[in-house]
């Protein structure tokens, strides 16, 4: 599948203004960032984000609508979480956790920012390479 043909929204350009927070190249397009901030987040092969938290004093978090290829979703401490197109990962405000494409998949989703206030994301350390390593 060609990276046009991989989902109904634009790919986009890459990240590059994200681009240190990412293991790998991803590519942002912006949907909306009126109301509700959506961005189509889509990750070549074997890319991922850092682990970040969206942090709020009130409301906030981020609510990923998985749109095409297969990815991945992990919360600090739990198991990592395989995505499918049509899955829809709801993810708290202060919630330690990374995502990204699998290691042999594109990826794509929906980024919607949750609203609330003093939103903001605190980007942390990368994912460990073996632990990612493992994963299929």
């Amino acid at each position: 599948m060609a990276m046009k043909d991989l989902s109904v929204f634009p790919t986009g350009e890459p990240n590059d203004a994200y681009a240190q927070y990412f293991v790998g190249q991803s590519y942002l397009k912006m949907l909306t960032t009126e109301g509700v901030t959506i961005g189509n987040v889509t990750f070549e092969p074997g890319c991922r984000n850092n682990w970040h938290v969206h942090e709020a004093q009130s409301g906030g978090g981020q609510i990923l609508l998985c749109t095409a290829g297969r990815g991945y979703y992990q919360e600090w401490g739990k198991e990592p979480r395989e995505l499918h197109p049509g899955d829809v990962v709801v993810i708290p405000a202060g919630v330690k956790h990374w995502h990204g494409a699998a290691p042999d998949s594109w990826f794509a989703h929906l980024a919607v920012e949750v609203p609330g206030d003093g939103c903001r994301n605190v980007w942390l350390e990368p994912v460990d390479d073996s632990q990612y390593g493992k994963l299929k």
